[in-house]
């Protein structure tokens, strides 16, 4: 049985593209968490490491 993309991330703050986005390029490339903060920051996302990390 698949799952949707929104069913999966129900109930978080940012949707469900901005989270798979930031843990794709957590785990895809060698970046620290602050890195890819730095990066969503770029893109007028405020996110903290710490939620990033939460949600790898």
């Amino acid at each position: 049985m698949r799952t949707n993309r929104a069913a999966m991330y129900a109930g978080h703050r940012y949707p469900a593209a901005v989270i798979a986005h930031a843990v794709w390029l957590y785990f895809r490339f060698p970046l620290s968490l602050r890195m890819v903060e730095e990066m969503l920051a770029a893109r007028s996302i405020v996110v903290s490491h710490e939620t990033i990390r939460r949600w790898g």
